[in-house]
């Protein structure tokens, strides 16, 4: 954390600035196959143009160059260079054994540049977010229409990676981490689930944000609405629960509202520059950009803003002019309602009703499903699942608790 003050501090007065795009950024400097090899990779056998975070190691003073833009502009909070940098999409590039590293040193790129504009103003302290992405894989779904079980990786490894990244990240110096665009809870499940094993280990805890992206459908890629996700990730009491990505800053704003509606903690944004064109650029420009951003102000939504795909330090600069006028979204009261989520968030609150609950999915209860689970017939074991679903249960109960199974 940095020495100065705690960000919750600062979150309690002023609406902080994330930075902006850092692909965006990384774009603009025509970098060649050699700049993403050096002279460390210059004999890899696959070609690493693309691995942006891996520019941690071979182009350093270009990772800083950017950071400090964006310091420059306004931004309170820099994310690391490090959005990729997980053992299972580095494994791409055949860098799977290089993601402590790039993570630890794209860490400390971030935490010196912050400390170097900190120093000049202590009264304006910036913190770096260690910048966590979801992975090109999802454990909801299978990628094989013919096998619904089917997953490139198990809960396990997925964890596994997710805890080598942010012990990267922590070594290297950041003030919070940020799990970023995530578009399945159970991906974001198994990063909290990592972050809390280290945090247990390490007996300290850095704040957390959980940034969730939307697909046209209005719904994470998992399906899940904005409440659902939300509720499945709420357990981590995070710092703040985020939109990011996505679509534009105007058309964002409804499912924006959303999320201030339900969330009992900070909320956070950075969407895109609009949505991309035909080559795959970004036509905001930065004036439009803050005038849909202010709306979010205005209206008291938010707590933390910035930018993703598509926007700049200019777009940044844009914000730092008007983030002044307005006041942070103040914390909510705790409701203590029971909330449970699927696709869709469940209140059980007394104007609900009766809440159905099925309970044949238990080995103790019933014989079928026992024998089900012990010839690990999963998929039919389903089935008995599916069937209190029509009968119209709205909560399945799911006990395994017998025999030891």
């Amino acid at each position: 954390m940095t020495k100065n003050r705690d960000i919750r501090h600062e979150l309690e007065h002023r609406i902080l600035l994330l930075d902006g795009g850092f692909g965006t950024m990384i774009q603009q400097y025509g970098l060649d196959e050699a700049d993403y090899r050096g002279k460390e990779f210059a004999a890899s056998e696959k070609l690493l143009r693309g691995c942006n975070d891996l520019l941690n190691l071979t182009r350093p003073e270009t990772i800083r160059e950017i950071h400090e833009k964006y310091l420059q502009a306004g931004s309170d909070v820099i994310t690391s260079n490090t959005f990729n940098a997980n053992s299972i999409s580095l494994a791409d590039y055949g860098l799977a054994a290089e993601a402590y590293r790039i993570n630890r040193v794209g860490a400390a790129i971030a935490r010196e540049a912050a400390d170097a504009f900190t120093a000049r103003n202590p009264q304006k302290p910036r913190f770096v977010g260690g910048s966590m992405g979801p992975t090109s894989h999802t454990l909801s779904m299978s990628a094989d229409v013919d096998n619904p079980g089917a997953r490139a990786f198990t809960f396990e490894q997925l964890s596994q990676a997710y805890y080598d990244q942010a012990r990267g990240l922590m070594d290297g110096g950041v003030d919070l981490l940020m799990l970023e665009t995530v578009f399945d809870a159970l991906n974001a499940k198994a990063a909290i689930f990592a972050i809390e094993s280290l945090f247990a280990e390490r007996g300290m805890r850095l704040p957390v944000i959980v940034s969730g992206t939307l697909t046209s459908s209005g719904r994470t890629l998992a399906g899940q609405t904005i409440e659902a996700f939300y509720t499945s990730v709420a357990h981590a009491e995070p710092l703040a629960v985020s939109l990011n990505c996505s679509f534009g800053a105007k058309a964002l704003l409804p499912y924006l509202e959303r999320l201030a509606a339900v969330s009992e903690f900070r909320v956070a944004v950075y969407p895109n520059a609009g949505l991309p064109n035909v080559m795959g650029g970004y036509d905001e420009t930065p004036a439009m950009f803050a005038a849909d951003v202010e709306e979010y102000m205005r209206r008291g939504l938010v707590n933390l803003v910035g930018g993703c795909c598509g926007t700049t330090p200019l777009h940044i600069f844009e914000l730092a002019k008007i983030v002044n006028n307005y006041a942070p979204r103040p914390l909510p009261q705790r409701r203590h309602v029971t909330c449970l989520s699927g696709l869709e968030q469940l209140r059980i609150v007394p104007e609900a009703n009766f809440v159905n609950v099925g309970e044949r999915t238990n080995v103790a209860g019933s014989a079928k499903f026992a024998r089900l689970i012990r010839e690990k017939n999963y998929e039919e074991a389903l089935s008995v699942a599916g069937a209190q679903l029509k009968a119209g249960a709205q909560i399945v109960d799911v006990c395994m608790d017998d025999g030891l199974i």
